[in-house]
């Protein structure tokens, strides 16, 4: 009976490179009528340039639905862990205390 799928139950595999992740401080999100582009970056301290670790492109629909996860996966953090402060209320330059970069 291990080969039998349950009805609408999906299989995902992940290979070992993808399990390991990617380490993002910073995403920007852009969007056009048709699709939302989040490019996560990790920005080192003191380094003048970046580069875009990982590219997602979800539809407007999933772009949503991601947002509403978010949220409610804050939120249960958050009721597990505490508040989590905003970068506003914490003023931390840009640079991360290392000198300021140049494009």
């Amino acid at each position: 009976m291990p080969d039998q799928q349950v009805p609408n139950q999906i299989n995902i595999e992940i290979s070992e490179e993808i399990s390991e992740g990617q380490y993002a401080n910073l995403v920007i999100i852009t969007h056009s009528h048709a699709e939302f582009i989040m490019d996560f970056v990790n920005v080192m301290p003191g380094t003048p340039k970046s580069k875009v670790k990982s590219r997602i492109i979800l539809t407007p629909f999933h772009a949503k639905r991601f947002m509403k996860a978010m949220v409610e996966n804050v939120k249960k953090f958050e009721a597990a862990n505490g508040t989590i402060q905003d970068m506003e209320a914490l003023e931390i330059p840009f640079t991360f205390g290392g000198p300021t970069a140049q494009a």
